[in-house]
């Protein structure tokens, strides 16, 4: 297949570290790649490398002559204009609206009440998929997404993941960073890990990945036994896991099975539940009753509700953007009052949230010590205990990592830190609010593993399912002001907004006939209102030096105009109706 895009003898230096090396790749037709590594390895400057955005030391990047090259970023800054400006060009709607890629793109991606909003009025998230569909209408020959699922809901996930398994129509290649496990085995075929300056490639998506770097670690045996049993652990998971994803031939089957042959379960429940109980008591949080808004004279998140967690539960929650679940979190910790109904506490609650914004830091202070500030100590199942210096290693802080300065961290390395100080705080309530957010995934793998072993309560916000099913054991929806258990899990939720979101009648074949010669109808009076307005433009240049017959034909212009948003709207319309 011909090459895209090559690199050859790529070296990029930051600093005083060397992220790429000597890096040689080729990015062909069909290619879907995943891009997995440590934080700071040097994914993005890849990304931003093979889009000619990236100074390199030496070697080169060169695209094919007439290649097309995308780059969506992690914080993109749009051009002035409003959000369909930006995305679909200025032409008239019914040029993009007829066309059945962009309105997916803008059904899947945007509220249709942002398309007439400035794109200085955004918010970050809203900036983010604007600029994740207006490269995904432009259809480029190579796609370059940096954290796309990031401020993405999990339906707005998997709508991605569905749009990019067919992205490779024709001569297009795909590579993605991600974090999020799931959305890399569903959208990519083929794996690079970044690290230590080179890449190194893997045929499959991240299961296939997992598996093959296990067998590398097993066969050179490099690597301590403790990353050995994470991969192991990780693999075991995969494999027992879900029908919808064990059943994919993304890596060998007998392989998979000899590694985990003797692997136990990723965690013991009735261990973890007994430890718990004896740290916590019979109670933990008892809601009664609740009703709870985010502020006053805003509207309730949720009304009356009961529900309760106990000592050991792992609980996962699920909803759209904006349902409330960062408002309940605050509420079960208690900074939020709620307007009504009772949030009890047991005795013994010591609950501890861990949110999208990190806390202020001086940033003078030094690694360890900031963490030793709140404890010496993690206790985990089984009677042992972790300490800071321990964490930090599992956690990638080696080397002199322990004594650097908080503020010489990167956000992803601050991420990092203020979990293991909320460990080390003694908290048995753990409150995750998008805890994979600027994580890479071998740092999610290590979290799942202590968590594994953490005798306490688990609540979980995450958009992200791969980690929102390791490990959880219980999943419940929050959305209309109620609280619902899904026994089916993340499965149950996508299928439950997708009834919610299906009209409960079908038209008839009868109705379907009737819309569709509606729309042609309209299309002929759309055909027709475009040619008055370009005869009427004819006929002013004309008049050029006539002012009495040019402010006539202003006015007909501006009637002639009017005539064709009305017949665009009805036109959009109608095209909903088909």
């Amino acid at each position: 297949m011909p090459a895209l895009v090559v690199t050859d003898n790529l070296t990029i230096t930051k600093g005083t570290t060397t992220v790429l090396q000597s890096v040689a790749l080729g990015l062909a037709d069909g290619d879907r790649i995943g891009v997995v590594g440590r934080n700071g390895a040097g994914k993005s400057t890849l990304l931003r490398a093979l889009a000619g955005q990236e100074s390199q030391d030496s070697g080169r990047v060169t695209p094919a002559g007439d290649v097309s090259i995308r780059l969506v970023t992690q914080h993109d800054t749009l051009p002035p204009g409003t959000v369909q400006e930006v995305v679909v060009g200025t032409g008239p709607v019914h040029a993009w609206a007829s066309d059945p890629s962009t309105r997916a793109v803008l059904d899947g991606l945007l509220d249709p009440a942002l398309l007439e909003r400035p794109t200085d009025q955004l918010s970050g998230g809203q900036m983010r998929r604007v600029a994740l569909a207006a490269a995904l209408v432009a259809q480029p020959d190579v796609l370059l997404l940096d954290e796309p699922t990031n401020h993405l809901d999990i339906e707005a996930i998997g709508w991605l993941a569905a749009y990019l398994q067919g992205w490779p129509k024709g001569r297009r290649a795909l590579v993605v960073v991600t974090h999020d496990r799931w959305f890399l085995d569903e959208v990519t075929t083929r794996t690079w890990e970044v690290g230590r300056g080179r890449v190194e490639r893997y045929e499959g998506g991240y299961a296939a990945y997992v598996l093959a770097r296990a067998e590398r670690e097993q066969q050179e045996q490099a690597i301590e036994a403790r990353r050995q049993n994470l991969l192991r652990k990780e693999l075991a998971w995969l494999r027992r896991g879900p029908p919808a994803r064990t059943s994919k031939p993304k890596f060998r089957q007998d392989a998979a099975l000899e590694l985990i042959a003797d692997e136990p379960p990723p965690r013991d429940r009735l261990t973890l539940q007994r430890v718990s109980m004896n740290r916590l008591g019979k109670q933990v949080i008892d809601l009664t009753d609740l009703t709870l808004s985010p502020a006053p004279g805003v509207p309730a998140v949720l009304r009356d509700v009961t529900w309760g967690i106990g000592p050991g539960d792992r609980v996962g929650l699920l909803g759209p953007n904006g349902a409330g679940k960062t408002t309940l979190l605050r509420a079960l910790v208690g900074q939020l009052p709620p307007d009504s109904g009772r949030i009890k506490r047991g005795k013994t609650v010591k609950p501890a949230v861990v949110d999208q914004k990190l806390p202020s830091i001086d940033a003078e202070a030094r690694v360890l010590p900031w963490l030793q500030e709140v404890g010496n100590h993690v206790e985990v199942a089984g009677g042992d205990d972790l300490t800071p210096s321990q964490l930090l290693e599992e956690f990638g802080f080696t080397g002199d990592a322990p004594w650097k300065r908080l503020g010489d961290l990167s956000g992803g390395e601050l991420r990092r830190l203020h979990l293991l100080r909320t460990f080390l705080s003694g908290a048995n309530v753990l409150m995750l609010d998008e805890p994979t957010n600027d994580l890479d995934t071998e740092t999610l793998t290590v979290l799942e593993d202590v968590l594994d072993s953490w005798p306490g309560t688990l609540i979980v916000v995450s958009h992200d399912r791969y980690f929102l099913e390791r490990v959880c054991d219980d999943v419940w929806s929050m959305t209309g002001g109620t609280l619902k258990h899904l026994p089916g899990g993340v499965d149950q939720y996508l299928a439950d907004s997708l009834a919610e979101r299906t009209p409960s009648s079908k038209a008839t074949s009868g109705d379907s006939r009737a819309a569709r010669k509606e729309l042609a109808r309209i299309e002929r009076e759309l055909t027709k209102a475009n040619a008055r307005i370009e005869d009427l433009h004819a006929q002013m240049a004309q008049a050029a030096t006539d002012g009495d017959r040019l402010m006539e034909l202003g006015v007909q212009l501006s009637d002639a105009q009017r005539v064709l948003a009305d017949v665009e709207e009805r036109w959009l319309q109608a095209a909903e109706d088909v």
